[in-house]
């Protein structure tokens, strides 16, 4: 059986509030076939997107900086507290985990990670500039970060009796690829990254990992093009961003059999009640449109929230995962009624 399979619902990863314990039980029951090991960024540093990944890296640490991260020489405060939380979240996600009775199941849990190129663009050298411009350390800084997400992947498999699926965010992808990343002072310029050698990178990464990867982005462009032509076993992004420059790309992504986890839940209420057959509506005509059929939405798509809810309110997101469940089964089961006249 598949460890990623279309017309199910998942996450993409964050969620409010700063109880563990709380978010890993609500996940878990209210997605079933793909739940994922909450992110709770509202805890401060060490938590959010970025600072977590200081807990996964191996022989390299983060510190923190009036700007954000840099690179320690040793471990410090901010790998300490990073390591501390994500110990507890594991800790309240296998406590969930048991008390659900899927210990050993061999059920599918996501694990989300920011990639190699967002945090090279985030994150600091020693001396201020950006990892990004030191080709070196951004070899380093890939390389440490697939072993260390082949060493948390076991973890989890072995806490939980679970199979892995590995997310990784890459927000920060077609900012790289297009040169618009600022330097330390308007003196100091970022030249664009190549798209070869940001696949390469984002490659060293994928393809070090026994689990399928999900390569996600949340940019208002994203770079379908480079994601698509990775070796990740799907592509994640919100669907509001698609034009029609994007159709050939998709259509070749699909046609290749990789999965789409489709972001199709807003992430804030929106202004006018909805159905989940409205939110539903852009992936029915985007599968109608590229020419394939119905039965893609079963086989291929996946179904999350738009991007991660941490900056909404408990109700709106437990709301959101309610109505992302409810458009994923009817992608199941029945395809071919959705949309029709």
């Amino acid at each position: 059986m598949a460890l990623l399979a279309g017309g199910i619902a998942t996450g993409i990863g964050s969620w409010p509030g700063t109880d563990p314990r709380e978010a890993a039980a609500t996940i878990i029951g209210e997605l079933p076939d793909l739940p994922h090991l909450v992110e709770l960024p509202d805890r401060g540093i060490g938590a959010d997107m970025i600072g977590r990944v200081s807990a996964l890296l191996v022989d390299l640490r983060f510190d923190a900086t009036t700007r954000g991260y840099r690179l320690a020489a040793r471990p410090g405060g901010v790998s300490r507290q990073a390591r501390d939380l994500l110990r507890f979240d594991l800790d309240a996600i296998e406590e969930a985990w048991e008390t659900a009775g899927l210990v050993g199941s061999g059920r599918v849990v996501k694990i989300q990670s920011a990639g190699p190129l967002t945090l090279a663009a985030e994150v600091e050298l020693p001396g201020g500039h950006r990892i990004l411009t030191d080709s070196g350390a951004l070899r380093d800084l890939s390389e440490s970060l697939a072993e260390g997400l082949v060493r948390h992947a076991a973890e989890v498999r072995r806490r939980l009796g679970a199979e892995v699926v590995i997310q990784l965010d890459e927000p920060r992808l077609s900012t790289v690829l297009a040169g618009a990343l600022q330097g330390p002072s308007i003196l100091n310029t970022i030249r664009a990254l190549p798209e070869p050698d940001a696949r390469r990178i984002l490659g060293t990464v994928i393809e070090a990992q026994t689990a399928p990867v999900v390569l996600h982005t949340c940019a208002s462009r994203p770079a379908l093009a480079t994601i698509g032509a990775t070796a990740a076993a799907a592509i994640s992004f919100d669907a509001s961003t698609i034009t029609t420059a994007d159709l050939d790309v998709l259509g070749t992504v699909i046609d290749s059999g990789k999965k789409i986890a489709l972001g199709l839940t807003p992430t804030e209420p929106p202004a006018t009640p909805t159905t989940w057959r409205e939110i539903a509506e852009p992936a029915v005509r985007l599968v109608d449109r590229l020419g394939f059929p119905r039965t893609t939405l079963a086989n291929q798509i996946l179904v999350t929230p738009a991007c991660g809810l941490a900056g909404a309110s408990l109700e709106w997101s437990r709301r959101a995962l309610g109505l992302t469940a409810d458009i994923a089964r009817a992608f199941a089961d029945e395809p071919e009624s959705l949309g029709a006249e």
